[in-house]
């Protein structure tokens, strides 16, 4: 606790740090628990026991054993301190270990939430438990694209001055995927102020690792064309859809014949180190998350990186996602060795 809490903030505070136990002992033991309830929200309750069943069948299918969870919570904001109700919006740091193959693996991932406490005959509990799941939202979703919202960077936008412009008679490139790798765990759970961040940040965090990989920009000056970033220019920001939007990047590494190219294959066990993975939680065709390959667990699957939620080598199927879906489609990409 910190020294300015009163004593009803420390109250409720209490019941979030019961509920942060019980989250961690739900991310390891799927049994049903004997121990009393911090939260009486009846939709999350349902939805909390369907998803240990499926997280139970699927270390079973990964022949994987969880270890322990390591969950802090950092208050964001109180929106409501009242004697019987308290509102308080919280971020989630989540540590993750797992044992396959007599190899110990580690994921981590930040997820928030909104809590809403009670107070009922002196106690405290957790009524309401509503969760982000930004994965599943695309940029721009509620706007057009050119006027997506996003954080302005700090320092001037990083432009690739080395390859901006060039054309089909650029020297061959080796694609760094170890600078790939690098770098996306060096950002992984922050933006870099060089570039802009967006409020659904995931594709432009693979664009990221891409490019630091040493892919070259294709600029054509057309948001719907190319692949390639700029930054703010003359007080509107620069940055084609492929740079940013998920279903576009697909698109783009599905169709490319020069510069950034990629082959899509069939099997998870084919992608490498830089490669990338995109996500269609509902099956409908349009695809909405995406995200880079950084690690392998010990039975050689793919472990990926991400941004929107923040995620480090967490396991490529995203089954233990809120966005994923029965119906969920995956599309893998092999980016080019060479350009």
């Amino acid at each position: 606790m910190s020294k300015g809490d009163t004593s009803l903030e420390r109250e409720w505070k209490s019941a979030l740090y019961t509920y942060v136990n019980q989250y961690n002992r739900c991310e390891i033991d799927y049994r049903p628990q004997t121990s009393e309830r911090i939260v009486t929200d009846p939709e999350f309750v349902v939805e909390r026991g369907e998803r240990m069943a499926r997280l139970d069948e699927w270390y079973r299918r990964r022949r994987a054993v969880p270890l322990r969870s390591e969950t802090s919570a950092k208050l964001v904001r109180t929106l409501i301190d009242a004697s019987d109700e308290a509102v308080a919006e919280v971020q989630l740091y989540s540590r993750l270990f797992y044992e396959k193959s007599g190899i110990t693996h580690r994921e981590d991932r930040i997820e928030r939430e909104r809590l809403t406490f009670l107070r009922e005959n002196g106690q405290w509990s957790i009524a309401r438990v509503e969760r982000e799941v930004p994965e599943r939202r695309p940029v721009g979703e509620a706007q057009p694209y050119q006027q997506a919202d996003f954080v302005q960077a700090l320092n001037r936008p990083l432009l690739n001055r080395e390859v901006l412009g060039q054309g089909r008679n650029a020297r061959r490139q080796i694609y760094r995927r170890d600078l790939a790798v690098a770098y996306a765990d060096r950002w992984w759970n922050a933006g870099n102020p060089a570039f802009e961040e967006f409020e659904v940040d995931c594709t432009n965090y693979v664009s990221q690792c891409l490019f630091a990989g040493e892919a070259p920009i294709h600029y054509t000056g057309r948001r719907e064309a190319g692949w390639w970033y700029k930054g703010y220019v003359n007080g509107s920001e620069m940055w084609s859809y492929s740079w940013a939007v998920s279903n576009s990047l697909a698109r783009y590494l599905s169709g490319s014949s020069w510069g950034l190219t990629a082959t899509e294959v069939n099997r998870p066990e084919q992608l490498m180190l830089g490669d990338v993975i995109f996500y269609d939680w509902d099956g409908d065709g349009r695809f909405q998350h995406s995200t880079v390959v950084t690690a392998f667990d010990a039975g050689g699957m793919p472990l990926v990186n991400a941004h929107t939620v923040s995620s480090r080598h967490r396991f490529w199927d995203y089954r233990d996602s809120y966005a994923w879906t029965e119906r969920t489609v995956y599309r893998l990409f092999h980016i080019a060795d060479e350009f």
